[in-house]
């Protein structure tokens, strides 16, 4: 017998090492890189967001659109890779709401989480309500009464959000897996609509959409951060550091490929309808429909009903990644008493945070049906929804790029690369979201400025209530996932499988590592 075969057999019991997690009750180490990879990517929606982002860049920067999706791009890396100080150390659902209160304490912490909760619920109700509307366009086709029906547009959104509810109940593998599926037909219809552009414009590459012109410094920067939008999402598989087998390689690698997957599909498609247009002796801007017009102006009518079909079917699986990472987040909320204790409870057969996510459902599937209802159209509740959402994503990734360079150091761990790209990261960041809101505040669109900042008031006033009447909550603030007796050697209770059998549940893949000192 070995000595390795030797410790399996009559382990040296480890004490301090409990039986169950803090978040127990989810399905522990169970889905895998590409899962992890399909949460982030459907939470961006890239597909969608391909066909209507380089339009709303082009009407603030003009003739420097491509540029400011390609600093857009870069800015999103600079996040993500500041993001995965935290990914790399903790196995949370909480995300940056769990990074920040690590970093910058409890009460930063959750001003993070309604940053988050706001971002979360309302790309979730975009979601929805582009969902929405691109299935009323494609029913339209052969219906064309029920286009602009609200009464027809509200029983959609609810029979969306039932599909929803079910998918990311049942299981975050079919929730992933569903998400995976949809986006990678989308993409690829997308792609492929692009591929028959640049062949009709032309194999040579059209240099007038590099040139810088059209637009003022601050034009430009409000472009970027509208950019950065497109990108919003993709730290969502950081709320599945619990499920993922592997979530100390698995999620910063998602976070980061996505952004460079997603950044190329968008640099591509704003390039070819940059260029398309221009052939045509057009400007993108004065167009509403762009990839539609796009088609049917180049011969491909016949593209356009799928593209409607892979757009709405992006919005629902964006809409699934967004809720389920929602439901996580009050899931953490709720494991630490910061909400209801109900929030924190899991399905015993499905293993996931049913309470939450059918609180989370109800509550985003309802603002765009009201919003409907009363008689406002889906495309401007979605205008306004997008601004809350992007608000909020990019308060909390402020804040979290404030919070990792003070929690390194706290460590021991901070180097000047990272503190540098953390720094220049939260300085653009913060810049960008003030010069943003500001425009916005002066649009049609100021509403949803007013509800971004009502919003983020009441959760303080929440904060300073909670502090007061349940001081103990805020030692709890910041849960995530420990190691348990099933993880260890030796742990209390550990059964150990013979060697070469398979290994106990919940122990971590060969890409994990143990959490960093000082924790």
């Amino acid at each position: 017998m070995t000595a390795l075969e030797r410790a399996i057999a009559d382990p040296t019991p480890v004490p301090g090492i409990g039986t169950t997690s803090p978040v127990d009750g989810l399905e522990r180490r169970s889905v895998g890189f590409v899962d992890v990879l399909a949460q982030s990517v459907s939470a961006v929606a890239p597909s969608a967001a391909a066909t209507t982002i380089p339009l709303m860049v082009a009407v603030v920067a003009g003739g420097s659109t491509l540029w400011a999706v390609a600093v857009a791009m870069v800015l999103s890396l600079l996040i993500a890779t500041t993001v995965n100080q935290f990914t790399r150390r903790f196995a949370a659902t909480g995300s940056l709401y769990t990074y920040v209160s690590k970093g910058l304490g409890t009460s930063t912490g959750f001003v993070a989480g309604t940053a988050m909760l706001i971002g979360y619920g309302f790309i979730s109700m975009f979601a929805l309500a582009g969902a929405g509307y691109y299935v009323g366009i494609v029913l339209g086709r052969v219906w064309p009464g029920v286009t602009g029906n609200p009464v027809f547009t509200v029983a959609l959104i609810g029979a969306m959000a039932v599909v929803v509810l079910v998918v990311i109940v049942r299981g975050i593998r079919l929730s992933t897996r569903v998400t995976l599926l949809i986006e990678t037909v989308s993409v690829a219809i997308i792609l492929t609509l692009i591929v028959v552009l640049l062949l009709q414009t032309g194999p040579t590459i059209d240099l007038t959409a590099f040139a810088v012109t059209g637009t003022t410094p601050a034009n430009f920067a409000v472009g970027a951060v509208l950019a950065v939008t497109a990108f919003v999402g993709f730290e969502s598989a950081s709320t599945l550091g619990v499920e993922a087998r592997r979530p100390y390689a698995s999620v910063p690698r998602a976070l980061v490929w996505t952004v460079i997957a997603a950044g190329v599909l968008y640099l591509l498609a704003t390039y070819s309808q940059l260029v398309g247009f221009r052939a045509l002796g057009l400007d993108l801007t004065s167009s509403a429909s762009p990839v539609n017009e796009l088609a049917t102006a180049y011969g491909v009518e016949w593209m356009g009903l799928l593209l409607d079909l892979s757009i709405a079917t992006s919005f629902v699986a964006c809409a699934i990644a967004s809720t389920t990472a929602l439901a996580r987040v009050l899931f953490a909320m709720g494991r630490e008493g910061v909400v209801a204790s109900a929030f924190g409870r899991t399905h015993r057969r499905f293993r996931t945070p049913y309470v939450a996510a059918v609180v989370g459902v109800a509550v985003v599937a309802l603002v765009p049906m009201v919003a409907s209802a009363a008689g406002s159209g889906l495309w401007e509740t979605m205008q306004t929804l997008i601004l809350i959402a992007a608000a909020g994503y990019i308060t909390a990734y402020v804040l979290t790029c404030v919070a990792a360079p003070v929690f390194l150091h706290r460590i021991g761990e901070l180097t000047p690369w990272v503190a540098v790209r953390a720094i220049a990261a939260a300085v653009l960041l913060a810049a960008g979201v003030v010069g943003y809101l500001v425009v916005e505040a002066a649009s049609t669109r100021w509403f949803g400025v007013l509800v971004f900042v009502l919003l983020m008031g009441a959760g303080l006033v929440y904060s300073v209530v909670m502090r007061r009447r349940r001081p103990w909550v805020h030692g709890t603030i910041g849960v995530h996932d420990v190691p348990v007796a099933a993880d260890v050697l030796g742990g209390p209770g550990f059964g150990g499988p013979a060697l070469g059998g398979p290994a106990p549940r919940g122990t971590p893949g060969p890409g994990s590592t143990p959490p960093s000192r000082g924790l």
